[in-house]
């Protein structure tokens, strides 16, 4: 099971607000270290929002591959629906370049919409922008040479598209939510799958998951091809105790605040507790629990290939998500690695 960090590049811990430049500067540092301690991937997301510093995550992992020997470095997630595949696939080829072929794509329609208008595309096209840009996308990714028409944007005919990525085929995974649609399109196209759990339990998606490999193998997969990560918010402590006093506060504002935009309930600490709790999506603890945590989400899934942390969702200082990523590293992963022989 490889084990990755997945970032908002937030600007903002808690109450204090830092200047752009600090925050920026302190998610490289996270990057480096995550890499310096033995994590698999580092992926930042895309937003367009004050909060966030995330709206060109090209940008930011470019700048991370400079800094960095043997991570993977990917979107978490891009949002092809509001962009041009063409552009998409030579930032990440170049990113590839860069980084000597650690490059890869986690590509979604978008759980946030304000890209949707920012970028003229209308909402109601939610779906058929990302089926049509995914198609051609893979195409150029597949091929040097495209031809290709479609109704978003303007035919290509007999074009090329360079620079070209060093792997051969740049990784692409298809992030999902909770829509039926989207484990199948992954599976039949044979796309590995990033799921996004925020909430619940993490088994009552195990329904999904089979939906996915069923899907694959009817389109002629093996097992193999079919990868499975699973994204959640998480934080990692000395001790368990410890992990939920650094969390919970932070956690509780801003997924409240995040809740009034969407319609959620507010953060209570009994809806907490059962967050925290065995079965529950947050994989909050000291390195042990964290550890058997993940081992039992993995087998509640049928297996999973993937876990990506999302920690700066919980006004968590960069001293705390630094010794965070440094537990992973050296207590988590090993771990994980034993129980897994």
């Amino acid at each position: 099971m490889e084990i990755g960090i997945d970032s908002f590049a937030s600007a903002m811990y808690g109450s204090t607000s830092l200047s752009s430049i600090d925050a920026m500067e302190q998610l490289l540092e996270r990057i480096t270290i995550a890499d310096e301690v033995g994590l698999d991937v580092y992926g930042i997301g895309e937003h367009h929002k004050k909060e966030f510093l995330d709206a060109a995550p090209e940008v930011i992992l470019a700048a991370a591959a400079a800094k960095t020997k043997r991570i993977t470095l990917g979107s978490a997630v891009k949002v092809l629906s509001t962009d041009d595949p063409v552009r998409v696939y030579q930032s990440f080829a170049t990113l590839d370049l860069i980084s000597k072929g650690r490059a890869e794509l986690v590509v979604g329609r978008g759980s946030a919409i304000e890209a949707y208008p920012l970028f003229g595309y209308d909402l109601k096209d939610y779906d058929a922008l990302f089926k049509e840009k995914l198609d051609l996308l893979l195409k150029i990714r597949d091929n040097e040479f495209i031809t290709w028409s479609g109704k978003f944007r303007p035919a290509l005919e007999n074009q090329p598209v360079y620079p070209r990525a060093v792997q051969e085929k740049l990784p692409i995974w298809l992030g999902v939510g909770g829509t039926p649609e989207s484990f199948i399109r992954a599976g039949s196209l044979g796309l590995p799958l990033m799921v996004a759990i925020i909430g619940g339990e993490t088994e009552r998606f195990r329904p999904l998951v089979d939906l996915y490999r069923e899907a694959g193998r009817k389109a002629g997969y093996s097992p193999n091809q079919l990868k499975v990560g699973l994204h959640s918010p998480g934080y990692v402590a000395k001790n368990t105790e410890q992990a939920i006093s650094d969390y919970y506060s932070g956690y509780a504002e801003l997924w409240t605040k995040a809740g009034k935009e969407r319609g959620w309930p507010p953060v209570t600490k009994t809806g907490f507790n059962a967050l925290i709790a065995p079965k529950g999506v947050l994989v909050v603890g000291g390195p042990e629990q964290v550890a058997e945590k993940l081992i039992r989400h993995s087998k509640a899934l049928g297996g999973i290939d993937r876990f990506t942390f999302q920690m700066d969702n919980a006004g968590l200082s960069h001293l705390q998500l630094l010794q965070s990523i440094e537990l992973i590293g050296t207590k988590v992963i090993p771990l994980i690695k034993q129980s897994l022989k």
